[in-house]
């Protein structure tokens, strides 16, 4: 029992390290998808589902959190050198709070989504970003003050004139979205003829760790044997 439960534990390991690495260049929207094809299906279903734009999603992403996986906030120091607790529950891809994650699994019936999943996180923003829209009268294809009620909260909205930090991601954001989407008018017709090849790719990939699972368990099976032998003499 002890033996397949470490087992299992290597075999989570290696899919996670497979599937969630921060891609290599993340300013580069096309980029991105060549190595993560799958995100780019997410990223389409959920421009088709919601109406966010593909480089809004991914500026928002980058901002946030720059495609890491397991990103929160730095934790708060004491004297500027003691650790001290983080200021926020904001936690994956998207960054987004415990709470508001709670809101948009309710809202729409995705009980087992979780912060670490792409597909979850940018369904996230898609849901965010329409009912910004809605409360707010924001186009979705308006970066700058997405990102601005994405940050301070429906709520809080009104206010960030006052707040100049902020306005500054803004602006880096709504930047970043026109990169991406000067990037991705050059390779989406590529995106879209690839996609089997890409998934073939994307298969192969998988297969190679699970047969490198299998070799390690394999190995540390032959190794428990070997100690158990030697222990017996």
């Amino acid at each position: 029992m002890v033996f397949l439960k470490n087992n299992l534990i290597i075999l989570i390991l290696f899919i996670l390290t497979g599937c969630s690495s921060i891609p290599n260049n993340t300013a580069n929207s096309c980029s991105i998808f060549n190595e993560r094809y799958l995100w780019y299906q997410h990223t389409k279903k959920v421009e088709k589902k919601w109406g966010t734009p593909i480089y809004i999603q991914l500026a928002i992403i980058k901002m946030e959190s720059d495609f890491d996986w397991l990103a929160k906030p730095a934790r708060q120091k004491i004297f500027k050198v003691i650790p001290y607790k983080r200021p926020s529950s904001s936690f994956g891809y998207s960054q987004a709070v415990k709470g508001t994650w709670s809101q948009y699994k309710k809202e729409t019936g995705n009980k087992l989504a979780t912060r670490v999943r792409f597909k979850d996180s940018v369904d996230f923003i898609g849901w965010y970003t329409n009912k910004t829209e809605k409360i707010l009268k924001i186009s979705k294809k308006d970066a700058f003050k997405q990102y601005l009620a994405y940050h301070e909260g429906w709520g809080n909205f009104k206010h960030y004139k006052k707040n100049k930090k902020v306005i500054k991601l803004a602006k880096k954001v709504e930047k970043q979205s026109i990169l991406y989407k000067k990037q991705l008018s050059k390779c989406a017709n590529n995106l879209n003829k690839n996609k089997y090849i890409k998934m073939i790719r994307r298969y192969y990939k998988i297969r190679g760790y699970l047969w490198l699972f299998v070799f390690v368990i394999i190995y540390n099976h032959s190794q428990q044997t070997s100690w158990k032998n030697i222990q017996k003499n």
